[in-house]
């Protein structure tokens, strides 16, 4: 599939099958995804794959019982058979930027407070957004479902529970799957899209 195909086919899919998935072709995706740009090569972001049975920690920890209420979107969502994790280290970024060829920009280690606070644009939520990208454009040229969840609960729980290092942290997760063909559009879709001029400005606002 052509990028600009895969780019004008993705979508955000909220309701799954429960077939697997074949584990050469998350491989392949999570694979092109560690080629997205990353700040000062620092290669600061990692993924977490969850498959079959997996699964249920990310829902038990993410979500309480009255997201997941019968009637709700949660069925639909849960049964897909992958949940990638998208993490990002700042620490990473940090050291990175401590290096000679980087302290001058002043995003190192400090002498005092918090390092991170120096950062008007943290790279890492960057880094981990281009990778998170590359998933769902690879699922869709792979043929597959797939949807990005945000994780506002649980963190610290999870990324526990899977053993994850001290300092990384959870951008977000991505659902992998094959679509069941009831999708549930989201209600944010009833937003007009911004036509292009009025997102596109050349020579200045």
């Amino acid at each position: 599939m052509e990028l600009a195909e895969a780019i004008g086919r993705r979508r955000m899919i909220r309701s799954f099958a429960a077939d697997p998935v074949d584990r050469a072709v998350i491989d392949r995706i999570l694979d092109a995804a560690l080629s997205a740009p990353t700040a000062g090569n620092t290669h600061g972001v990692a993924w977490i794959v969850l498959e079959g049975e997996e699964t249920a920690t990310y829902w038990e920890l993410t979500t309480d019982e009255s997201w997941r209420a019968p009637g709700g979107r949660y069925p639909h969502l849960a049964r897909a058979p992958v949940v990638a994790l998208a993490l990002c280290s700042p620490a990473e970024y940090i050291e990175r930027y401590s290096e000679p060829d980087k302290a001058g920009s002043g995003l190192g280690r400090g002498e005092t407070g918090d390092p991170e606070s120096a950062w008007p644009v943290p790279y890492w939520w960057g880094d981990a957004g281009m990778s998170t990208m590359l998933v769902l454009l690879g699922a869709t040229a792979e043929g597959l479902a797939a949807a990005f969840l945000g994780t506002f609960r649980g963190e610290s729980e999870l990324l526990g529970a899977l053993g994850v290092p001290g300092g990384w942290r959870i951008f977000g997760a991505v659902l992998l799957g094959h679509p069941d063909g009831q999708d549930h559009p989201s209600p944010s879709l009833r937003r007009a899209r911004r036509p292009g001029a009025g997102a596109v400005h050349r020579s200045g606002w």
